[in-house]
């Protein structure tokens, strides 16, 4: 099962997001020798998840639920 995304991480520029590990921007564990994938956030703004079809159900997140992938990451 593949972990919940997202919407607005505090930090999004501290992680890869191109697949579900969600690694470190310095480790980045592809091994396919790209640089590190932006969160749609950073791209589009913080309302990216309302236009389009993501292919994923948006409920109401909490800001902890983004934090827990940073904390992941930071330790």
């Amino acid at each position: 099962m593949a972990k919940k995304f997202p919407l607005n991480p505090k930090h999004p520029e501290r992680i890869c997001w191109g697949c579900d590990r969600y690694c470190p921007w310095d480790s980045l564990g592809c091994g396919n020798g790209s640089g590190r994938t932006q969160h749609p956030a950073e791209l589009l703004g913080e309302d990216w998840y309302r236009h389009g079809d993501w292919g994923f159900d948006v409920d109401d997140e909490t800001p902890a639920d983004a934090d827990a992938v940073e904390a992941k990451n930071d330790a």
